[in-house]
């Protein structure tokens, strides 16, 4: 990797996080805690958001900011019961779509870090 190359870039740009999203929402999908948390009946709205969001936290480009403005994660999550059961369905699910990439160990250690403090970060109820 040159040192002008981002982390989007490293793993493989838009390709590589269309796969990691689409492979995520193939098991949200059935999961009866995560799906009802998607208001759209098809979940290709949350994907393409997902999608934007990951490429441009990573180097990629700037559309999510420009389609939606700052991300504010939490507040976004706020109307969803958001507990540790759904942290963990969650983590399940993008664990799956994470090793489904193959990614080299380093690459694959530095999107997961990422991930599962994001995920910690959302809880935003411990109720049931």
């Amino acid at each position: 990797m040159s040192t002008d190359e981002t982390f989007f870039q490293e793993i493989g740009g838009h390709e590589t996080f269309r796969r990691l999203v689409d492979n995520f929402y193939r098991g949200v999908a059935d999961d009866p805690v995560l799906k009802p948390m998607y208001p759209e009946e098809d979940l290709g709205p949350a994907a393409e958001r997902l999608t934007l969001f990951l490429e441009q936290y990573w180097g990629g480009p700037g559309t999510y900011s420009e389609q939606r403005g700052h991300p504010r994660l939490r507040m976004r999550h706020m109307p969803f019961k958001v507990n540790p059961d759904a942290r963990d369905r969650w983590l399940k699910h993008m664990r799956e779509a994470v090793e489904e990439l193959g990614l080299p160990p380093l690459q694959e250690e530095t999107l997961w870090s990422y991930l599962e403090r994001a995920a910690f970060a959302m809880v935003n109820t411990f109720e049931e």
